[in-house]
């Protein structure tokens, strides 16, 4: 390792200042096949998780929301305690809407699924099993549980203006039953106010169904679009939200928080609808003066396909997805975000996608097809 490598790694590991605190959004693809399976995993020595633990300790961040672990308290606790080696005393876990059956076919295939992909179609949120692709959010500061909110339950027909999808003759795509029960978020939204030393950040946390892999009616893309404005409502006061203890309206006006996750949209590529992250990214409530970046999302667009046609600047990409347009392949997408709000004050950010020569590339990319992205804040 050369003395300029070295010193490029110190920096990026060592927060700022003493004063400024890292915060993290990793898709960290911990899911797996079956319930119980990532327990079993982490009981083994896991490849995959092990790179996993290695982009985590080169990042160290002091709060780090990882998407993509299947809902396992126990599996939580032990990835904390004994694969992060106790570094983040403090987690918040809870339930997925993916893989809850909501007996109701909700793809419109004229079935009810019962096992498999099917299965998973129908269910609130996909998955094939209750809980997979779930939340984790890790912190090395208290965590006020009694506090938190969440809004698994919340029924996408109770937002005013929803995007509600249509069928080809403009009617609704899902019957007044389906409606009743439907939930917006595809796996939850939570909002997580954590105890810094500073102050209370409140760590707002989903990841939204990808907008893909629907039909004309674009039941998923108009899912995403409404999953992400939920945001935008939340720290905008709405007073039509309630969370799953049936508490009303949104979060306190002037509180610091920070909106992350695997968004599954860019806002200038990929397939999503009505650009609900563009939208996002003009909310006058967040800070945006840094946008993270790296030196391996510009040297991986050279893959070329998709990324040839890119209007976004690669050093924003956060994810290396398929580059193949033919086989539903996007290219590489900035999907990944954490976005401080406007009363935070912005010291440093970044993508952790090193270039193909630098030591930490091989972990990055085994761990999974999306990088963490971290950010540096300082609430004043």
């Amino acid at each position: 390792m050369t003395l300029r490598l070295a010193l490029a790694l110190t920096l990026l590991a060592t927060p700022v200042s003493a004063e400024s605190i890292r915060v993290a959004t990793f898709n960290a693809s911990m899911n797996r096949d079956a319930a119980g399976a990532l327990a079993e995993a982490l009981a083994t020595d896991d490849p995959q998780i092990a790179a996993v633990v290695e982009v985590i300790e080169t990042v160290n961040p002091d709060i780090l929301l990882i998407n993509e672990f299947d809902y396992d308290p126990a599996a939580a606790a032990l990835f904390s305690e004994t694969h992060l080696n106790g570094a983040y005393p403090h987690m918040f876990i809870a339930p997925s809407n993916t893989g809850i059956a909501s007996g109701i076919d909700l793809n419109g295939d004229g079935e009810i699924g019962a096992e498999s992909f099917a299965y998973a179609n129908d269910a609130f949120g996909f998955g094939m099993f209750e809980g997979q692709y779930g939340m984790l959010v890790l912190s090395r500061f208290p965590i006020d549980e009694a506090a938190t909110r969440t809004f698994q339950t919340f029924l996408w027909d109770d937002m005013p203006g929803a995007l509600l999808p249509m069928t080809e003759d403009a009617t609704s795509f899902y019957s007044p039953e389906a409606l009743a029960i439907f939930r917006l978020s595809s796996k939850s939204h939570w909002d997580v106010p954590i105890q810094t030393p500073q102050g209370t950040l409140h760590l707002l946390a989903s990841h939204p169904t990808p907008p893909v892999f629907d039909g004309a009616e674009d039941r998923n893309g108009t899912r995403n679009a409404d999953e992400i404005r939920f945001w935008s409502e939340y720290v905008q006061g709405a007073d039509w939200i309630y969370d799953d203890n049936g508490t009303v309206g949104g979060l306190t006006e002037g509180a610091h928080f920070i909106i992350a996750g695997d968004l599954n949209a860019d806002p200038f590529d990929g397939d999503s609808t009505d650009n609900p992250t563009g939208r996002l990214l003009n909310l006058p409530l967040l800070n945006i003066s840094h946008t993270p970046s790296s030196e391996g999302g510009t040297e991986a667009a050279d893959q070329g396909g998709a990324n040839d046609t890119h209007q976004g600047n690669p050093a924003f990409d956060t994810a290396d997805f398929g580059d193949d347009p033919e086989n539903f392949g996007p290219g590489n997408l900035r999907v990944d975000y954490v976005l401080p709000s406007a009363t935070l004050e912005i010291v440093n950010a970044g993508v952790h996608w090193p270039p193909s020569d630098d030591l930490d590339a091989a972990a990055a990319n085994a761990a999974s097809d999306h990088r963490l992205v971290w950010v540096d804040i300082v609430l004043p």
